[in-house]
């Protein structure tokens, strides 16, 4: 067999082509005669990293692990964010608090303070009322003094305004709060509650999760490090974020459109690995110069991604080179 191509047919000589060996032709040149296109792997990166500075206390990962989603990646130090938590927590205690005492009134002892204060404003009032009769009829008698009369009437008066106030003050004390108060501690309250969700919150960010199951490409710090805030801590690799770029001829491209199948063979990837079309560019590029393909040179061709399944993704690895047949 000299070549192949879609408009030439192999020619037979007197060595017999085994099936091993047709089948090694047919894989290299695909399916319909046409030589596969050459490609790499790529990854897609998430750099995880915490939103706020400290030192790094603990990295409970290594390059090259698997880690599961939700899996603890590192911890910051937290003493401060614990600190706030705690301080939240007792703010709210204390709206809650004021809030049910509002609520609820007085407590009975403090009632009973004050039917206590009203006996002894009576008993005043009653003394003040004799004391004015009887101021009276020593007037009367011309014994005492114009005067006397009236400053045993103001004590009068002024015992009864006072059995009057206590009296107000006992049935406000049966009541609960008024009605802006009340609002104004449940306003308290629920801005305490926010706050302490927004300790629970700093506090939680202080130990970061992997937010996907996926490969451990590396780690940028050491326990006892200061980490700025925002800068990547770990870097992970998930499954679904592999990917295969290769570049097709303008003359492929009618053929080639999200959605459909492509095969990938790569170097010990053993069975070749199916993979799905996600973008095609609609801007032509010059042949990049890391495919050393004499076909291709210094013709535009388009770049395409395709992505493998997240079983089949684990077996490709970041800048890989790859072959890839279109159907």
């Amino acid at each position: 067999m000299e070549e192949c191509g879609p408009h030439k047919k192999p020619l037979l000589r007197a060595v017999p082509i085994w099936p091993a060996a047709a089948a090694l032709v047919l894989v290299a040149c695909g399916g319909n005669g046409e030589p596969p296109l050459t490609g790499y792997v790529e990854g897609e990166y998430l750099r995880v990293a915490a939103p706020f500075a400290g030192t790094l206390q603990k990295l409970a990962v290594k390059r090259g692990a698997q880690v599961a989603a939700g899996a603890p990646l590192f911890a910051l130090e937290s003493e401060s964010e614990t600190a706030a938590r705690r301080e939240a927590v007792e703010r709210l205690a204390g709206a809650e608090a004021r809030l049910s005492d509002l609520q609820t009134g007085k407590r009975p002892t403090e009632v009973e303070a004050v039917n206590q204060q009203l006996a002894q404003a009576r008993a005043a009032r009653d003394l003040s009322a004799a004391n004015f009769k009887r101021q009276q009829e020593l007037f009367t008698s011309k014994f005492v003094s114009a005067a006397v009369v009236d400053d045993a009437r103001a004590a009068l008066k002024r015992d009864e305004a006072h059995v009057a106030e206590l009296q107000a003050s006992l049935q406000t004390m049966k009541l609960p709060a008024r009605v802006d108060e009340i609002r104004a501690a449940e306003f308290d309250a629920r801005a305490a509650r926010e706050v302490l969700a927004q300790s629970d919150w700093r506090l939680s960010q202080r130990a970061v999760a992997a937010p996907s199951a996926g490969l451990v490409h590396d780690t940028y710090y050491y326990v006892g490090d200061f980490v700025p805030a925002g800068s990547p801590v770990v870097s992970l690799l998930p499954p679904g974020n592999v990917k295969v770029r290769f570049y097709v001829p303008e003359t492929m491209l009618a053929r080639i459109s999200p959605g459909i199948n492509v095969m990938i063979s790569c170097d010990g990837c053993g069975t070749p690995i199916g993979a799905t079309v996600d973008y095609v560019s609609n801007r032509a590029e010059y042949t990049p110069p890391v495919l050393y393909s004499k076909e291709n040179r210094a013709k535009l061709v388009f770049l395409v991604e395709a992505r493998p399944t997240a079983a089949d993704a684990v077996k490709l690895k970041p800048g890989q080179p790859v072959d890839v047949t279109v159907p």
